[in-house]
């Protein structure tokens, strides 16, 4: 009984995915987007990288306050500084990743 909830948990998923991706193509069939919702979609990539490093940068032990210190930390200011003169995405998460990497296989 479990495994047909989940299988529909599934598809639920994959057909409200289906369908958010397909409004853009059914709204806008030829057409292009708008110059106001272009200079906004400008900004998605960076908010999802901030979406995915700061809990994992911020997030304490239960109970215990974040810190920011460790390889986490590093990595984060690294690609902080990458970012800030390449504008790079690419780059930002190569540096950082490296950064991370790197000072975890040396055992900070």
């Amino acid at each position: 009984m479990a495994e047909i909830a989940v299988w529909g948990v599934i598809a639920a998923l994959g057909l409200a995915t289906f369908a958010t991706r397909l409004s853009f193509l059914a709204l806008l069939g030829e057409g292009e987007l708008p110059a106001w919702l272009r200079h906004l979609l400008h900004y998605v990539p960076p908010a999802i990288l901030a979406a995915i490093i700061a809990p994992q940068l911020l997030a304490g032990a239960p109970g215990l306050a974040a810190t920011l210190d460790g390889p986490r930390t590093a990595a984060a200011l690294a690609g902080f500084a990458v970012a800030l003169v390449t504008r790079s995405t690419f780059a930002t998460i190569a540096v950082g990743m490296a950064v991370l990497w790197g000072l975890t296989l040396v055992q900070w």
